[in-house]
């Protein structure tokens, strides 16, 4: 379980091929600190299991499917990544419930300036969009940020300076995609 408040921009270190698994490497540099074997950590939102930690490396083994239904699939050498480590009970609840199940990839349509706030256009898979809630929660490459305006194929989310500077979507264009998670509390309330 993850918060959606990233802790650190890390780097593509290395992307290899393993028995049918990729292995990601991923240059950190404080979530390397205390980590260990076996520890959960969200990249881009997408929960992965430390296998091996060298150096301030951290490699995860990722299988076809979340290639396939992730960003991490299409990961680049010294590309940038959303790093935050699993919560702790007792930590303080910053953003909102992250499972790090990915539900699907959404594409930026529009990354533009309303009043001189930045906002972002992303248009989830149609079926998706009934999870969407209007100033509920949602995670985007793993960063918790509220709905802030809902259409009916796409939504709208408002980025301040701090999210920008401090995570990947500083790297985002239109056409790029995204890994959602939707807000577990309305994915619960969808279910007939």
């Amino acid at each position: 379980m993850f918060t959606g408040i990233v802790e650190e921009l890390g780097e593509v270190a290395r992307i290899s091929k393993r028995s049918g698994l990729t292995v990601l490497e991923i240059k950190a540099h404080s979530v390397s600190e205390d980590a260990k074997i076996g520890d959960s950590i969200a990249v881009n939102g997408a929960c992965l299991t430390i296998i091996k930690k060298e150096s301030g490396i951290l490699s995860f083994e990722v299988m076809p499917e979340t290639n396939d239904f992730t960003d991490l699939g299409t990961l680049r050498l010294m590309e940038k990544v959303n790093l935050e480590r699993a919560l702790k009970i007792g930590d303080r609840l910053s953003g909102h419930f992250v499972t790090g199940h990915i539900d699907c990839l959404g594409v930026i349509r529009r990354k533009h300036y309303i009043r001189e706030n930045l906002s972002f256009e992303i248009a989830p898979a149609a079926k998706s969009m009934q999870y969407v809630l209007q100033k509920g929660s949602i995670a985007v490459d793993g960063i918790s940020l509220t709905v802030a305006e809902r259409k009916p194929a796409s939504f709208s989310v408002y980025i301040i300076p701090h999210t920008l500077k401090n995570t990947t979507l500083g790297f985002k264009s239109s056409g790029d995609k995204v890994n959602l998670e939707f807000d577990i509390l309305a994915k619960k309330s969808s279910i007939p």
